[in-house]
């Protein structure tokens, strides 16, 4: 088992602790998976709506569905699992309403954003950090983050969750409630439409089947 593996299984451990806690009338440890769970929820509302405050909005009433559900969660699946697939729903249902494709700005490259652990907005994760071709890096991560929202939604989500996010393609299919043929036919297309996009900034950037 890598690192990687045991951290996030240590972190489900701990999510599932907090949960039965809730569970069992003790409200207040509700906070704590907040303050876990916010960041890397906010990230990825960012990356799905491409609008700060849509993103925010989102992630909120993510924690406010999580909250007056946690009470019958039954550990079917990991709670990270389970609360992607709201905020997904509820991105989902944002990208859908006429009021927000009105209001939808054109995320800059030379001004993404910052997320609320002042992050870049749309940052791919790069655990490499050679201050050789950190140059290189910024630039084919900026020309992967606009290539991606400019996806049609269903694809940007898979893309998101898997290239991005790492999910497993078990998770993605609960987390978006799509078959798994489906999932690995939109992963496809997104990746070979951002491969058209992206040509030779593209070699590195997704990860390979």
């Amino acid at each position: 088992m890598n690192e990687k593996t045991k951290i996030a299984d240590r972190s489900a451990r701990e999510d599932v602790i907090l949960i039965k806690a809730f569970q069992e009338g003790d409200k207040a440890v509700f906070d704590e998976l907040v303050l876990k769970h916010q960041h890397k929820l906010f990230n990825l509302c960012y990356r799905l709506s491409g609008d700060y405050q849509e993103a925010n909005d989102a992630a909120q009433e993510t924690f406010m569905k999580v909250y007056e559900s946690l009470k019958r969660f039954r550990f079917e699946s990991a709670f990270s699992t389970w609360l992607y697939r709201i905020a997904v729903n509820i991105c989902k249902n944002k990208l859908k309403s006429l009021a927000y494709r009105q209001k939808k700005k054109t995320v800059s490259l030379d001004n993404p954003g910052m997320t609320e652990d002042g992050d870049s907005a749309l940052e791919i994760r790069d655990d490499t950090h050679s201050p050789d071709n950190e140059l290189e890096k910024k630039e084919r991560m900026r020309a992967i983050e606009e290539a991606i929202s400019m996806l049609p939604p269903e694809q940007k989500t898979v893309v998101t969750l898997r290239d991005i996010e790492g999910f497993s393609y078990e998770e993605i299919v609960q987390i978006t409630g799509t078959a798994l043929g489906t999932v690995k036919s939109r992963l496809a297309r997104a990746r070979l439409d951002l491969r058209k996009r992206l040509r030779s900034v593209m070699q590195d950037g997704l990860s390979s089947c």
